[in-house]
């Protein structure tokens, strides 16, 4: 068996509240219930951070009964909103029982959970069934169970987290409120992600990120506008330190100042929290009984607000499509995004960007759906394996070449079927020719001859089509390649090609075609002085 003390080890709660960390916006945008309250999930993360404050200060061989005070008076003097301040009592519970064990055993954690139910639910005037108390006490009733079964603490510890998710899960069916807003309980889901963060760092695995179905339906997080005139604006709360009155007294106060009311802690320290209009009648009182610090009053109006104006950007993208391309220099990058590309990411033939980083490309537009241009045959592979990961449809034009990408952005037409523009951009991209000027690196052979390193070649759909010693002489060559058919000419001008030299360029090649419209373009790419499409 494990000893207890080193269970309750600042690494194991600090893994606990850094799962839940990681999940924070996501039980932030689920708090629906009872009023708006501030930011669960943040809330519910600052109470923690209060703990981790005052085990951190420990020292080494303290003992299991101050590892307990330590979170028992972290969490009351750092509980923030309603969900902090039950999160501390369930806390307390916990310790309780805790602190005479011995080691960690089923049973230890049966009666551990068991108190905790008791301590929270004492501190909740109206208790809510559906909410976080529910998702303990399930937590609770399966621990207990798993006791009378007789099970071993690592299969016991997974069915305790699996029983708290699936409480998270049946929450809108005893709470309508959150049925009908389509969402689990934050308070709730937050707990459940608290128990298998510590769950996981105490078996020494990954943390496993749990996901919450409803009605068969995966969970859906709606802008939800659920303030409504009669509630009370503020939202209250601070400690009272040194209070020669009971409890009840404080509580029938509160209780007639406002709502959502709670008061937890004893003479020495009691934490109160209360949605009122009236937060200075209360706090007036409040001092007169002693001495009141951490003071938070929170307009609940503002707050819901700002969280439903959040979730409204995030439920609905600024447009239906969106565009990722690939290219390497600024040039190129300007006359994509003057195109409509709304990111691009640096790359090309001797720099293939991964498939992560065209993932998060995509998934950063703000768009309902995504066209990926990959620009480079290397690329479109690693293009395609996003389709089948990302977040929103995504589909890939198989450009082979910037120019192409600038046709096929140029037919876009506005429309949001996927399907219907992908084709007609590939119809745009194919029929576009394009040749890249460079210069050879060693001897080699090609269509055009034998290759000496250091001439400069024109290469057309990956055959060495010209070769010379001017970069002119070859891109004036290489267009008599691809001409057939056009009637514009796009002339690139690489990082190794001055303003001069492709002005000049660009003036040869208009004399030596007088019948087409050559435009130059600084695109200020690599490895290429100059690139040519004609369409």
């Amino acid at each position: 068996m494990t000893d207890t003390t080193q269970t309750l080890q600042v690494g194991l709660f600090a893994a606990s509240v850094a799962a839940l960390k990681q999940r924070v916006e996501e039980v932030n945008r689920l708090n629906v219930f009872p009023v708006p309250d501030g930011d669960t999930g943040t809330n519910m993360t600052l109470t923690l951070d209060a703990v981790l404050t005052d085990l951190s200060a420990l020292p080494a061989n303290s003992s299991l009964s101050d590892v307990c005070h330590a979170i028992t008076h972290g969490s009351l003097m750092g509980a923030r909103g309603n969900s902090g301040v039950i999160l501390s009592q369930m806390l307390r519970g916990l310790c309780e029982v805790i602190t005479d064990a011995t080691e960690m055993t089923p049973e230890v954690v049966a009666r551990s959970l068991e108190r905790s139910v008791q301590v929270a639910f004492q501190a909740v005037r109206k208790p809510v069934e559906g909410t976080m108390l529910t998702v303990l006490k399930d937590a609770s009733i399966a621990a207990t169970a798993g006791v009378s079964a007789g099970l071993e603490l690592d299969e016991f510890l997974d069915e305790v987290v699996h029983a708290a998710f699936e409480s998270v899960r049946r929450g809108p069916e005893l709470l309508p409120v959150l049925k009908e807003n389509g969402v689990v309980d934050a308070g709730g889901f937050g707990l459940a992600i608290l128990a298998e963060g510590f769950v996981s760092a105490y078996k020494g695995r990954e943390y496993r990120e749990h996901t919450i179905e409803t009605a068969a339906e995966p969970l859906q997080v709606v802008p939800v506008d659920d303030w409504n005139d009669e509630e009370y604006l503020y939202c209250t709360e601070f400690l009272l330190h040194g209070a020669e009155v009971d409890r009840t007294v404080i509580e029938q106060y509160i209780a007639d100042r406002g709502g959502s009311e709670l008061v937890v802690g004893d003479r020495e320290t009691y934490k109160i929290h209360v949605h009122t209009d009236e937060p200075g009648t209360v706090l007036s009182w409040a001092t007169g009984l002693g001495e009141v610090s951490e003071v938070h009053v929170n307009n609940m109006r503002r707050q819901t607000a700002d969280r439903t104006n959040s979730l409204r950007a995030e439920a609905a993208p600024s447009k239906p499509v969106g565009f990722v391309a690939v290219a390497a220099g600024a040039g190129m990058a300007e006359i994509l995004t003057s195109l409509g590309a709304d990111v691009v990411v640096s790359g090309g033939q001797t720099m293939n960007p991964s498939t992560a980083e065209l993932l998060e490309a995509a998934q950063g537009v703000d768009a309902a759906a995504v066209v990926i241009l990959p620009n480079n045959r290397n690329i479109i592979m690693a293009a395609q394996q996003v389709v089948g990961v990302a977040d929103r449809p995504v589909v890939v034009v198989p450009t082979t070449a910037v120019p192409q990408a600038f046709a096929a952005l140029l037919a876009y037409d506005g429309s949001s079927d996927l399907d219907a523009i992908a084709e007609a951009m590939g119809e745009a991209a194919s029929a576009v020719r394009s040749a890249e000027i460079t210069t050879a690196i060693k001897d080699s052979k090609g269509k055009a001859g034998a290759i000496k390193a250091g001439q400069v070649i024109g290469i057309v759909d990956h055959e060495i089509e010209v070769i010379g010693a001017d970069v002119a002489d070859v891109a004036a060559g290489v267009l008599g390649v691809i001409v057939d058919g056009g009637d514009t000419v796009t002339v690139l001008g690489g990082e190794d090609i001055d303003d001069d030299a492709l002005d000049a360029l660009v003036e040869r090649l208009s004399e030596q075609y007088p019948d087409l419209e050559v435009e130059g373009h600084r695109g200020d790419q690599p490895v290429y002085p100059v690139i040519i499409a004609v369409e």
